[in-house]
């Protein structure tokens, strides 16, 4: 079964979204980017899933993170996000990301956009 990693800062996200993808994919959930570069240490994922406005680390400044690494720069990432608009689609394709999911779409296409990315 394929790993996923679920980012969020938000206890109600990491829940949703964990009920949505289980059916289908083991998902790790992590409160923060942070934990998520300590997990990543350990255990890669097939997708991370991740918030882009958090505190510490944005998930603007992980994916540059993650890119940097020849060990994880081709671990796809799909961001979520409360809001969408042409500057944040600007900015994902420019940092690498597999795509963007607003959080209001979590419960009816997070499953089928994860499965069509992976």
């Amino acid at each position: 079964m394929q790993l996923l990693f679920l980012v969020d800062d938000t206890d109600s996200i990491l829940t949703l979204g964990a009920s949505v993808l289980e059916e289908e994919f083991r998902v790790l959930t992590m409160s923060s980017a942070v934990k998520m570069f300590t997990i990543l240490e350990k255990k890669q994922p097939d997708l991370i899933v991740m918030d882009i406005e958090m505190p510490e680390m944005n998930g603007y400044e992980a994916i540059a993170k993650l890119k940097e690494n020849p060990e994880w720069k081709d671990i796809p990432v799909l961001f979520l996000t409360g809001f969408i608009d042409e500057t944040v689609q600007n900015r994902i394709k420019e940092l690498g990301a597999v795509g963007v999911l607003g959080k209001q779409e979590i419960s009816t296409e997070l499953l089928s956009k994860v499965k069509d990315l992976i």
